[in-house]
């Protein structure tokens, strides 16, 4: 894929690993680069960077051009992602999530979609933990909930949430949407690394919304044609948040000055990132056949995205010591990314809760 503002198209005849600057125009890395540390500071992203986000539509990465989106394939995407992670970790997790939020347009009634994506301002933050409550009413439902963590909350134009519905006597899950001025924001994302994503709480009391709030995941209710739709979406988050961890990773070990040791680590890494993208890549393929994917292939990419998310843990914290105490200094960029690391290495999709690294 040529180096570009905005990432382009590209037809994947092997199984590509490039380094990420393969992927991003080095114009757009400084920029973005230039502004973190002060980012940090201001707790959410800089205004010349959420600037550019904008305006290249990078929170519309799996959003069809018909509705203003960039209409990537999985792979595309998982490439700028890994790009963005290395240019700085709270822009990339920032652009992951909130364009993987996006990903629900297609699942979404074309009303919905008229209403929300009507703009290059789109922006649709959310929250996987089922914190919610939906009672059915006359013409829709009444909720309830407060959800943690729901990154891009600044910016964000719509919000999504999973709800517990009774139906039939019986409890089940359902997402819905939220329009911005239907929630209330509670600015409390505190962690040592990620500050700048803005990963605030929201909430809503008692909100009336139409039946055409709620959505399905899942390749039988969606409703745009696109392959990108028909990809399980647990594979979908482990394969996006796993590349965010490689990227941080590779960019750390650009600033390490320890060449001893360096070539040992990058190995290791790209070993791994070899086997994510062969992973990612047979399981897009087989989505474009129109096949399912196998469970035993799922598993493969559950166990190839935590592999690649604990490698990268793992070679950083074996250069972090040889470091020096600028790598101990929370004003310079390889701290930083040693704070973003174990902060986004946090996210329950990419540990586990079990050490695959060995």
């Amino acid at each position: 894929m040529a180096k570009n503002h905005s990432p382009g198209k590209t037809v994947f005849s092997m199984i590509d690993f490039r380094h990420p600057s393969e992927f991003i125009s080095k114009e757009l890395v400084d920029i973005i680069r230039d502004t973190a540390h002060e980012a940090e500071k201001l707790k959410r992203l800089h205004p010349l960077q959420l600037k550019i986000i904008l305006e290249q539509k990078w929170f519309q990465l799996f959003v069809p051009k018909i509705y203003g989106g960039l209409e990537l394939s999985l792979p595309e995407a998982l490439h700028f992602e890994e790009a963005l992670a290395w240019t700085d970790g709270s822009v990339g997790w920032t652009v992951t999530l909130c364009g993987g939020a996006g990903w629900f347009i297609g699942f979404l009634e074309p009303e919905i979609i008229s209403r929300v994506f009507n703009g290059h301002a789109v922006c649709i933050a959310g929250s996987g933990k089922t914190s919610g409550t939906a009672k059915r009413v006359d013409d829709g439902y009444e909720i309830t909930g407060y959800w943690d963590h729901a990154t891009g909350a600044n910016y964000a134009t719509a919000f999504t949430a999973n709800c517990e519905v009774a139906t039939e006597g019986k409890q089940a899950i359902q997402p819905f949407l939220f329009l911005r001025d239907e929630v209330t924001i509670h600015e409390n994302w505190n962690s040592m690394g990620m500050i700048a994503t803005g990963s605030h709480s929201f909430e809503v009391s008692r909100l009336r919304v139409k039946n055409n709030k709620g959505f399905h995941i899942g390749g039988e209710y969606a409703k745009l044609p696109h392959p990108v739709f028909q990809y399980p979406f647990q594979a979908f988050a482990e394969t996006t948040l796993a590349v965010n961890m490689s990227g941080m990773a590779l960019r750390f070990l650009d600033l390490c000055a320890m060449q001893s040791h360096l070539e040992n680590a990058r190995g290791k890494l790209e070993y791994v990132r070899r086997l994510y993208y062969e992973a990612a890549q047979n399981s897009w393929e087989a989505c474009l056949n129109d096949h399912p994917i196998p469970s035993s292939l799922l598993k493969v990419i559950t166990l190839a995205s935590r592999k690649l998310a604990s490698t990268a843990r793992q070679v950083v914290n074996d250069l972090y010591p040889c470091c020096g105490l600028k790598a101990a200094n929370p004003e310079t960029e390889i701290n930083r990314i040693w704070r973003n690391i174990h902060t986004a290495g946090q996210h329950s999709l990419l540990n586990g809760c079990f050490d695959i690294y060995n």
